[in-house]
């Protein structure tokens, strides 16, 4: 069921990791190594991956190497949005993954590119399109996200929120699927060009869609899903309840599942952005998943082989 595990995500975004606390990484670094010996501890096949780079930064993948964050990393992942956040063309894709490429060996993983339907539908259908164009065959994996656009009475997981103006509301509207589960041009264009593309969902505490989700991405034809595991989450009441009923219900795909988000009360300050103030604790929150839904005794996954 689990095909990969990623630690954290997109730690050189600040709405994701806080750099005033640690503006060298150096806590990052140490929690990433101590993580990825937890998981590996508990299924030493299952590949780690490095949490999306976002936005794309060879130097930034540099300085996580020299501090030994990439010793117990199997995959290194991107993140990219040309059409509504970067500054750089959705035709520079392929160079994008070439920059990363030419400063590691391991494999490299888009696990986030999406196109927001916020100036309009049409675009994101041809944002589909071209991506897949550009990506698949070209990379092991290319998630698109997302599958639901975010509930507008719900906050998108960034720092700044209505201040970014516009770039706050395209988080809203990055699915293929409208908030009320009717689907888009983007729908048709996924199942049409998708083939070989993976979705990436995050599902919060207790999520509505779950059950919804699972039917769509079956209808698609969907195989790798990336999702979380939400370690502030798990101080919830009957936090393994959920987990429980979301892999289980995710059992049917190949899923990269994401360890993330800082609970308040064990972060240096209170934020899910927050460098944990014990990082052995993130650490055996993800062995713990691990053993719980990717024991070393489950069916393993093949060794893998880099693309380009």
């Amino acid at each position: 069921m689990i095909e990969a595990a990623k630690i954290w995500n997109e730690p050189n975004n600040k709405s994701h990791w806080d750099p005033n606390i640690d503006p060298e990484w150096d806590m990052f670094a140490n929690m990433t190594r101590l993580a990825g010996q937890a998981i590996a501890a508990e299924n030493s096949r299952l590949p780690r991956v490095l949490g999306g780079m976002s936005p794309i930064d060879p130097g930034f993948l540099k300085r996580l190497e020299a501090k030994g964050a990439l010793d117990e990393i199997d995959v290194v992942a991107v993140h990219g949005f040309p059409l509504d956040w970067n500054l750089w063309s959705i035709d520079e894709w392929p160079a994008k993954v070439e920059e990363i490429r030419a400063v590691t060996d391991k494999p490299v993983w888009v696990t986030e590119v999406g196109v927001s339907s916020f100036g309009s539908e049409e675009v994101q259908a041809w944002g589909v399109k071209k991506t897949a164009e550009l990506l698949v065959g070209k990379v092991d994996r290319a998630h698109w996200y997302s599958l639901w656009d975010l509930p507008k009475t719900w906050e998108a997981t960034t720092r700044h929120k209505e201040a970014e103006g516009s770039s706050y509301y395209r988080h809203f509207h990055m699915g293929l699927l409208r908030e009320d589960g009717s689907p888009k041009p983007a729908v048709e264009a996924f199942a049409e060009h998708g083939q070989g593309m993976g979705i990436c969902q995050w599902f919060h505490f207790e999520d509505h869609r779950l059950e919804p989700a699972v039917e769509w991405l079956k209808r698609l034809g969907v195989k790798h899903l990336r999702t979380g595991l939400s370690w502030a989450d798990s101080f919830r009441p009957d936090a393994l309840r959920w987990f429980d009923k979301q892999m289980e219900a995710l059992a049917d795909f190949d899923v990269t599942v994401t360890f993330c988000f800082t609970p308040e009360h064990r972060g240096i300050e209170p934020h899910h952005t927050s460098p944990p103030q014990v990082a052995e604790e993130f650490a055996e929150f993800c062995g713990q998943m691990i053993r719980r839904y990717a024991p070393a005794s489950s069916a393993q996954p093949e060794p893998l082989l880099a693309v380009g």
